[in-house]
């Protein structure tokens, strides 16, 4: 029973003690006087009776009611019902009050006063104080104290005739009964009727269950107010810990909806502040930094608003607003969505019924009671479905005296499959969790709604998730109950209490509340009083029983565990692997080991091994070999490897008792456990990891202590095996694995007769109150020491996991087992529990300080201590044995580390694992080893071909073996990890030079799966090495490769790369030794030549630099320095510009070497000038090669001689370079052989738009006449360059654009100024087509397209859609688009740059702005390309489609579509006869680009070998493309990064060689040969910027005459001429070029293929561009096998991800070359060139075409066939029988032609093959061969090559077959006899001695050997026959 109210107040207006004027409140009277002893008066209530604070007010308001609720210091709540009525003030009150306004007023407040205003009710100027009545109850029947105070005000306002002490007495004496009504015996008992005696009567039901809450209507208002999202998100933030702050007008509905939120959180209750109405005095409370559920009244929002972590729900508006730096955790998936779909159909039963065509009758909807009670029953049942099965993870700890219980939180979240999730983390962390546990974790007392829907619901409510009905049934079936709990008897709900009449607070009362009579209420309440203590004490008889554990858990969403399933065949591996280990099959072991290893990522599979282990561990102990325990503790460390911190599966669990049982013997008396191998892991380290455990052996042995010995049948359980962990629902299950076999298949039901730990406490806490006090003391003396010796086993355990074997790895094992860190993790996480004043108290006792940190022992001595601390304290044990704990842990610690010393000496005498011996790389002559080879294993970089992938072949990645650092290369060699895959070497290697990025990183060991460091290399030759470093090279050694490897690839000076030390004795930091020159060498010219440049260029160089580009400020006009210089050389040494009479000799050699140079030959190939001896000029050519930059005085990284029009002087060069960026002038460097026209390049104009306007105003500009003049001279020279051109012509019409109707120009009206005709503009553009184009189309398919309609070009080029239909595969349309007449010279600029172009006045020129992509850009689209092609890691998706994309994203092909279609565009313009000048950016990147591609496409000479060098020499070398900087290839340019200019020149070129495969001398790896070495830094070619510094660093000049014999070749050209000597590899044998065609490729995207460069990739030798270390030993030839069996086949197995398929698996042409060449070899003879013999077949292949031999020869390659079928070339084909070579054409004819048909051509180009040897001189060769010569005397024997000539009666011979040139002649005139020889010293030793022959002639012995008998006799027969025919 329990008093219904505690306390009655009275509570009145009354002055601020402060005198502020605003008033406060005043107890008149509180009843009863005294405090209860049970419940004392709650302070502050005056402030909680007007929340708003306690004014005047000038009217009458009617009165009010609400219940605040406030909390004491014991968490106890008091419900304070408030019912406030106004009276008319007193003259005091009203004083105080007036006072105030007055104050208000003078502060010029025109609103202060509003309250003042008369009221309707009363004599003008009369205010109304407020006075309100308390009722104070810890009981929450809202209803009753709304009636019982508006019984007393009515009998005030009415004035009945009823004492209102009595009614108060009557108030403060009633007795009700507690909760749990249906426990009673009666309804009596369950349900009061009182009165309080003014014939009144009210009927009080208390609730059936008290745990359930009472809600009344409150959870239906509240979503009414909100709706569904909202609450959901409220209560999401209140069970998460987040401040909910609710805002409303009406203080009632503040407080009922905070207890609507309290009652959605049933079963949990909220633990933190909770305040339904904060008063206003109070609102600092709202900056609490704890969380809290407070309610507000909406008038005091402004002061809500700068609170930054507070979710607002305003009731009023009916919006929740969360603030940007609170998230909010969503309810877990499928949970989210359910809730919310059945909340709707609680809410809106109408909304399934909406859409149907013949509505049902609606049924009429539940009253709002049963409506709030249907949405508590939604969030009922999803509490259940969260929690279920949360009894399985609790553990009891302790029984007696009291139970204590422990969640295990990481089992539940493993077990739910919600790792992951924060929502449930949260929860499971919070208070409120932590009192659920503990209120109903206990096992024995009463149960109630939830318990009994969590045990026996649960199968249902899964069933139910699909079928809304049934859900919706199940809902109303709760709601019915929840309803009945707070309304057990609703017929007898019958009141009956008087009101106040209508308006009755308007009436005049007749006078104040009466001041209440002290006395008689106190006599009313002792009374009652002495009554009651007379009266038995009512005990609440509560129904205990046990609580039942309901089914195991199962996930919250049945996920597929994806790659690594639970696969019966997975644990077949595992299970066998364990048994061969055990039974010492290790071979078999060792090949299954792989595939267990990749098993183990599966959680099935780690059980099972777990599972396994333990059936191999007798008496806790089992003693394995040395290999037997490499294989265990393997397997442990990839188990545990995946293991979190909390270990949700309990794979840590089950191996830790494995751990301490698996040892070996290393020598008498010193044992190894396993346990010293895997202490690698984070999960040992984690405190919560290990009270888990704890807890789960405590329980054990305490369930054993009560079970009896009969009942306690498993011995591992008393033995502390946590195996047994499985919690109180039954003896274990799926977390962890039970030893128990028959409990392996998941959480099942308690066998018969087997108790849980749950039921044997409910058990004992049932009889703990029939036992005696002895047997309660012993038994709680037993559960203590049962703690206590497990705390100490757990000392041991941690110990064990926790000290390294090795101590001086302690920095090591803190760092990564994060020790260090819990020094401060665990601290707090001690601390914050009960244990946390005792831990630092014995902390400090230990004797340990934290200034230790550094010594292990005392770390680990801490850690231990602090967990030891917590879990007694939590556990009960007595603080005397929790000191003599604390004593025992170091001697534990110590005598550990002592026994640990002796293993780890006994361990490192063990003989060390045999690792692979390393595999050293072959090395490039003159390459030099830096770092030796550091052990390292390769990992898979998410590549396909490395690891089998799409190509095939086993996965050869990861492989194990080692890096080496040279001066050129990173090379890893090594072998695959797996052994199955086989003894492949792998290599992977690229050029230091190409490496572009560089990152550490930590990876685990393929094989050990131990965390390693590692390193991430990435090189621009698409190499990548992510490499995780062996354990035994240690963090120094890797960090000096690094260092090295940075040294080497950014070296201070380009003398310092590869290229430079090679084959040189310099090497860096070394200077080069000083020799005496010998008269003037071209190295000492060149160097004079720099000396003279730099005096001319005046004094800002006289400093050694490198070219630098004027910085950006100074581009808009050269520097005032720079100006001066010029103009006092023009002035002062007019010799720098005589002709040769007035140059110095060392200047005459500059020019001799300049006219060598690439540039000049090229020049006199196209015709463009000759630089005759004289310096005279042929007046007659429009072109002169000017020397006027041969000191390179006008622009650096310009070549020494220039193109410009003959008409030009050359000191107007000077000032003409001023308006070019980097003084670059329009020069010449192509002209066209048939239309004339030329090719010229500059670099862009200096801007004159705003950010020219910006330069100049930071520059000191020179006058403006100055500007005006240079203007003027850019004028000119662009006269002069249109000059020069011959007006072009055909009278065939074939360049004229007559064919054009100016119709199709769009009403184009031709200004009389000069035209910019903007490639943007569509309409710019001609529809037409021409009937025949000249040159070819680009064939990607046999399509026999011939070309397409033609589209826009200018519509194109800016990169918009073409408005006509679109042109086949985006050919380029024909040249007639710009305009029908044609404009002499077009500039094509940057849009940007041609806005200050002056237009020319005669419009002989036009612009034509186009938009490029800057250096930066393709910097970017390079990075993403790389990492496309080269991921770095396994990409997510597999297939092609993410490659694609990632290639997409790069944007690379969309750059080179823009370069092939600009050049097409250039290449029209030309083949049209106007010239093009191209002026993009500096003129160094895209205008090479362009340029370069242009002459390729126009001129069939630069598709030759000789021609692309010197393409590339002249375009890229000579005119200053900035190798060194775009590569960055010294320290200077580490910070501008690899930008791949050239290479995507080279991509370009690649793309027309696709489509045009016939038209080039070289082959596709030619390209791929200059890629890679363009950025190896192997040859000296490509380095520097210009050819002014490879004078300066005396590179240019000194090829010739330099070296003496041979040397390593410097120059990348050399290389290729001495390579492609000896084999074909650079060269296309499909190669038949037409010689006039202009290349018109297709360049649309679609039509451009992936560069096999960036993706293929050889795992064999390495990259295949070093050609000497990619060569192969050759297949050793068949051999009979000794034992007579079979030979041994010649076949070899080639795999696309290993081998190179070229190198492996050859075309026919390059095959049968070989075989030619392997077979002169062994015939003795020496081997011709390869390119000797394909002349001669191509030779022989044109006379076997005629059929008469006469006639028109039907070339091999060479045909009238239309082109796009010409573009498939050759068909290579192998035949049944050999190699048989079909070079027919797929022309018309053969296309249709039979098998049979190709096998005759392949019969006959066979033979043909086969006929190369009847040469056409056979009629001069009567017998040819080799024979052995002996020399002159004392000369010895050589092979030469005889040839019998009977025409002429000689025996003449050579050094080799293919020689020419005669070594010496025998005239068979002077030989007198042929006769047999013998062997002479030094002869050849296999030869027969029959096969030696002598011919004497007049004047010597000739000695002879042939290479065999047979020979020698044919030999001799021949000679004879020839002289008798003599």
């Amino acid at each position: 029973m329990a008093r219904l109210a505690d306390y009655f107040v009275l509570v009145a207006f009354g002055p601020h003690p402060r005198g502020s004027g605003e008033g406060q409140g005043q107890i008149l009277q509180r009843f009863p006087e005294k405090d209860w002893e049970d419940n004392p008066f709650p302070q502050g209530i005056e402030l909680f009776c007007q929340p708003s604070g306690w004014q005047l007010c000038p009217e009458r308001n009617p009165p009010t009611f609400f219940v605040a609720v406030l909390t004491d210091i014991n968490s106890e709540r008091h419900y304070c019902a408030c019912l406030t009525f106004w009276e008319p003030a007193e003259p005091t009150q009203e004083a105080v009050c007036l006072e105030d306004a007055a104050g208000r007023e003078e502060e010029a407040d025109e609103g202060g006063s509003g309250r003042l205003s008369p009221g309707t009710s009363g004599p003008p100027g009369q205010l109304f104080a407020p006075k309100t009545l308390v009722l104070v109850s810890r009981l929450d029947h809202v209803e009753v104290f709304r009636n019982s105070l508006g019984l007393i005000y009515t009998i005030h306002v009415e004035g009945l005739n009823v004492g209102l002490e009595t009614v108060v007495g009557n108030l403060l004496t009633c007795i009700i009964p507690l909760a749990g009504g249906s426990q009673l015996d009666s309804v009596e008992d369950g349900v009061r009727t009182i009165s309080l005696g003014a014939g009144d009567r009210q009927v009080i039901q208390t609730p059936l269950t008290d745990s359930l809450p009472i809600s009344r209507c409150s959870v239906a208002l509240l979503f009414r107010q909100l709706g569904i999202t909202n609450v959901l998100s409220l209560f999401c933030a209140a069970l998460t810990e987040h401040k909910v702050l609710f805002l409303s007008r009406s203080y009632q509905r503040l407080s009922d909806a905070c207890r609507g939120l309290l009652a959605l959180l049933f079963p949990l209750r909220y633990s933190f502040t909770y305040v339904p109405i904060l008063p206003a005095q109070l609102l600092e409370v709202l900056s609490t930094p704890t969380p809290f559920i407070i309610g507000v009244n909406a008038a005091f929002q402004a002061e809500t608003q700068e609170l930054l972590d507070v979710i607002v729900a305003d009731l009023d508006g009916g919006t929740v607003t969360v603030p940007e730096c609170v998230h909010i955790p969503p309810l877990p998936e499928p949970l989210q969505s359910q809730t919310h779909s059945v909340l709707s159909m609680v809410l809106d039963p109408e909304l399934e019924l909406a859409d149907l065509a013949f509505p049902t009758p609606t049924t009429p909807s539940s009253s709002l009671k049963m409506q709030d009670k249907e949405l508590r029953a939604v969030f009922l049942r999803l509490f259940a479905q969260l929690l279920q099965g949360y009894r399985w993870c609790l553990h009891m700890v302790r029984i007696h005296p009291e139970p204590v219980i422990r969640f295990h939180k990481a089992a539940f979240l493993g077990q739910r499959g919600l790792v992951e999730d924060d929502f449930l983390m949260k929860v499971l962390e919070g208070m409120a969790f932590a009192g659920f546990v503990s209120e109903r974790g206990v096992p024995y007392r009463p149960t109630d709604l939830f318990d009994e829907l969590v045990a026996h619901e649960v199968a249902r409510m899964r069933a139910d998730e699909s079928h809304p009905q049934r859900v919706l049934r199940h809902v109303k079936e709760l709601a019915e109950q929840l309803y009945k709990n707070e309304n057990p008897y609703p017929a007898v709900a019958m009141h009956k209490v008087q009101r106040p009449g209508e308006a009755s607070h308007l009436r005049r009362a007749p006078r104040p509340f009466p001041r209440l009579d002290e006395g008689m209420v106190q006599w009313i309440v002792d009374q009652a009083t002495a009554k009651m203590q007379g009266a038995p004490p009512a005990v609440k008889a509560e129904r205990r029983t046990t609580v039942p554990s309901g089914p195991p858990m199962t996930a919250i969403l049945e996920r597929s565990s994806g790659l690594h399933g639970n696969s019966a065949r997975r644990l077949e591996v595992v299970r066998n692997c364990i048994s061969y280990v055990f039974e010492g099959k290790m071979l078999e072991a060792k090949k299954l080991l792989p595939a267990v290893l990749r098993a183990l990522k599966g959680r099935a599979a780690r059980r099972c091994l777990a599972q396994e282990l333990h059936l191999h561990v007798q008496q806790n102990r089992a003693v394995l070999d040395h290999q037997q325990f490499d294989f265990v503790v393997r397997m442990m460390n990839c188990c545990l490897q995946d293991c979190t911190s909390l270990d949700e599966h309990g794979i840590a669990a089950a191996l830790l008792p494995l751990v301490t049982a698996f040892c070996r013997k290393l020598s008498p008396g010193v044992t190894q456990f396993a346990y010293s191998c895997v202490q690698e892991h984070v999960v040992w380290s984690t405190p919560q990891f290990w009270e888990a455990m704890f807890y789960g052996d405590v329980q054990t042995h305490i369930r054993a202590l009560y079970l009896e010995p009969a009942e306690d049948r498993d011995p591992s359980q008393v033995r502390g095996d946590p195996w047994a962990l499985g919690g109180g629902g039954g003896g274990g299950g799926d977390w962890p694995v039970p030893a128990h076999p028959r409990l392996w298949q998941g959480w099942e039901e308690p066998a018969e007769g087997e108790r849980s730990a749950l039921d044997v406490a409910s058990e004992q806490r049932r009889l703990w109150p029939m036992l005696s006090r002895e047997k309660q003391q012993e038994l709680v003396q037993k559960e203590e020491s049962t703690v206590f010796s497990q705390a100490i086993h757990y000392a041991n355990r941690m110990s064990y996991l926790l000290l390294p074997l090795d101590s001086s790895k302690s920095r090591l094992l803190r760092e990564r087992a994060g020790l260090g860190d819990l020094e401060s993790a665990s601290n707090s996480l001690v601390t914050s529990s009960m244990a946390g004043s005792v831990a630092e108290s014995y902390d400090t006792e230990s004797g340990f300080e934290d200034a230790e940190t550094c010594d292990v022992a005392g770390a680990v001595v801490r850690f231990i201590n602090r967990f030891v601390d917590k879990v007694c304290t939590e556990s009960g044990v007595t603080s005397d044995h929790l000191k003599g704990l604390h004593v025992m842990v170091p001697d534990i610690v110590q005598m550990h580390i002592e026994t640990l010393e002796a293993v780890h000496r006994e361990s490192k005498r063990l003989p060390p694992i045999q690792k692979p011996k390393l595999l050293r790389p072959h090395l490039l002559p003159g390459e030099e080893c830096v770092l030796d080879g550091l052990r390292v294993y390769l990992l898979p970089d998410g590549r396909e071909e490395g690891s089998g992938g799409s190509g095939g072949g086993p996965a050869v990645l990861p492989a194990e073996g080692a890096v080496f650092l040279t001066t050129y290369r990173v090379i890893f060699t090594g072998m695959p990890t797996d052994p199955l895959v086989g003894e492949q070497v792998v290599v992977r290697s690229f050029p230091v030079a190409a490496l572009t990025k560089e990152k550490r990183i930590s990876v685990l060991t393929p094989v050990d799966q131990i965390p390693q460091d590692g390193l991430h290399l990435r090189s621009c030759t698409f190499q990548l090495l992510k490499m995780a470093f062996d354990e035994e090279v240690g963090s120094e050694k890797a960090e000096l490769f690094r260092k090295q490897l940075h040294k080497l690839r950014y070296p201070l000076d380009i003398r310092s790369t590869f290229a430079f030390t090679l084959g040189s004795g310099h090497m860096p930091g070394r200077p080069p030794r000083a020799t005496k020159d010998k008269g003037p060498s071209l190295r000492t010219l060149s160097r004079n030549l720099v000396k003279n440049a730099k005096k001319t260029m005046g004094r800002q160089h006289v400093t050694r630099k490198k070219y630098n580009p004027p910085s950006y400020e100074h581009r808009g006009q050269p520097p005032e320095d720079q100006e001066d210089a010029i103009s006092v050389s023009e002035e002062l040494e007019p010799g720098t510009l005589t002709p040769a009479s007035a140059l110095k000799p060392s200047d005459r050699m500059t020019m001799s070497s300049l006219v060598e140079r690439a540039c000049c030959r090229d020049y006199q190939r196209l015709g463009l000038g000759t630089l005759s001896s004289s310096l005279s000029r042929a007046k007659s050519e429009p072109f002169r090669i000017s020397p006027v930059n041969r000191m390179y005085a006008i622009c650096r990284s310009y070549p020494g001689l220039l193109i410009v029009p003959q008409s030009v002087q050359d000191n107007a060069l000077q000032r003409v370079s001023r308006c070019y960026r980097q003084n670059r002038f329009p020069v010449v460097c192509w002209r066209s052989g048939r239309s004339k026209a030329v090719l010229l390049r500059s670099g862009g104009l200096h801007g004159k738009g705003v950010v020219g306007l910006f330069k100049a105003q930071n520059t000191p500009s020179p006058g403006q006449s100055q500007a005006d003049s240079s203007s003027l001279e850019q004028e000119k020279y662009l006269q002069a360059v249109v000059s020069s051109m011959p007006r072009y012509a055909d009278a065939s019409g074939r360049n004229t654009l007559s064919g054009f109707s100016s119709a199709h120009m769009g009403g184009h009206v031709p200004s009389p100024r000069a035209r910019v005709t903007t490639l943007s503009n569509p309409m710019a553009a001609s529809a037409s087509r021409r009937t025949a184009p000249r040159g070819k189309w680009g064939s990607v398919r046999a399509s026999g397209r011939s070309g397409g309609l033609s589209g826009d070009v200018g519509s194109r080029l800016a990169g918009r859609d073409m408005l006509g239909p679109p042109q086949a595969n985006g050919a380029p349309p024909d040249p007639g688009f710009l305009r029908p007449q044609r404009a002499a010279l077009y500039i094509i600029g940057d849009k940007a740059q041609l806005k200050g172009v002056r237009p020319d006045p005669l419009q002989q020129w036009e612009l034509v702005p186009i938009e490029v992509f800057e250096a930066r850009q393709v910097k970017t689209s390079f990075k993403k390309l790389l990492k496309a092609c080269v991921p770095g890691c396994q990409a997510l998706e597999s297939g092609p489609t993410s490659f694609l994309r990632s290639l997409e994203d790069s944007e690379w092909l969309t750059q080179i579509h823009k370069l092939l279609q600009v050049s097409v565009l250039v290449v029209e313009l030309l083949d049209s006869g106007s010239s093009v000048l191209v002026s993009l950016e500096d003129g160094w990147d895209i205008t090479t680009q362009v340029v370069s591609l242009v002459q390729l496409l126009s001129d069939p000479f630069y598709r030759t070998l000789e021609g692309f060098r010197l393409l590339v020499e002249k375009e890229w070398l000579s005119f200053g493309h900035r190798f060194s900087h775009r590569g960055a290839h010294t320290l200077a340019g580490q910070s501008s990064g690899f930008t791949p200019v050239f290479l995507q020149f080279l991509d370009c070129v690649h793309q027309v060689h696709l489509q045009f495969p016939m038209e080039f001398e070289f082959s596709p790896f030619y390209l791929k040969f200059l890629g890679y070495h363009h950025v190896s830094r192997r040859f000296r070619t490509f380095l520097l910027d210009s050819d002014y510094e490879r004078i300066e660093q005396g590179l240019l000049y000194e090829e010739k005459g330099e070296r003496k014999g041979p040397q390593a070749c410097r120059s990348v050209w050399e290389y290729v001429d001495r390579l492609s000597k000896r084999t074909p590899v650079f060269y296309n044998y499909m190669y038949a070029p037409e010689d006039t065609e202009v290349l018109r490729p297709y360049s649309n995207v679609s039509n451009l293929k992936v560069w096999d460069f960036y993706t293929e990739e050889t795992l064999a030798q390495g990259p295949p561009y070093d050609w000497e270390l990619a060569q192969v030993s050759p297949e050793p030839p068949e051999e009979e096998r000794p034992d007579g069996g079979a030979p041994q086949s010649r076949r070899r197995v080639v795999w696309p991800c290993y081998d190179s398929r070229p190198r492996a698996q050859p075309d026919a042409i390059s095959r049968l070359l070989e075989e030619l060449q392997r077979l002169e070899t062994e015939l003795g003879r020496p081997p011709e060139r390869w390119k000797d013999n394909w002349d001669r077949v191509k030779a022989a292949q044109r006379l076997e075409g005629r059929p008469d031999g006469r006639g028109t020869p039907s070339s091999l390659l060479v045909s009238s066939v239309p082109h796009h079928r010409r573009s498939l070339g050759v068909y290579l084909q192998e035949g049944p029988v050999g190699s048989t070579l079909s070079l027919s054409l797929d022309s018309d004819q053969s296309s249709g032609s039979t098998t049979s048909s190709s096998r005759q051509a392949a019969r006959r180009s066979t033979s043909t093959l086969y006929s190369q040897f009847q040469t056409a001189e056979s009629e001069n060769r009567s017998y040819e061969g080799t024979l052995y010569k002996k020399g002159a005397f004392m000369k010895p024997w050589k092979a030469r090559w005889f040839v019998l000539d009977k025409t002429k009666h000689q025996l003449r011979y050579y050094d080799h077959r293919m020689d020419t040139e005669c070594k010496g002649v025998i005239d068979l005139a002077e030989v007198e006899a042929v006769v047999s020889g013998t062997p002479t010293m030094g002869a050849p030793k296999t030869v027969d001695e029959k096969a030696f022959f002598d011919v004497k002639t007049t004047r010597r012995v000739y000695n002879f050997c042939a290479q065999d008998v047979p020979s020698a006799q044919q030999w001799v027969d021949q000679i004879q026959s020839c002289l008798s025919d003599a």
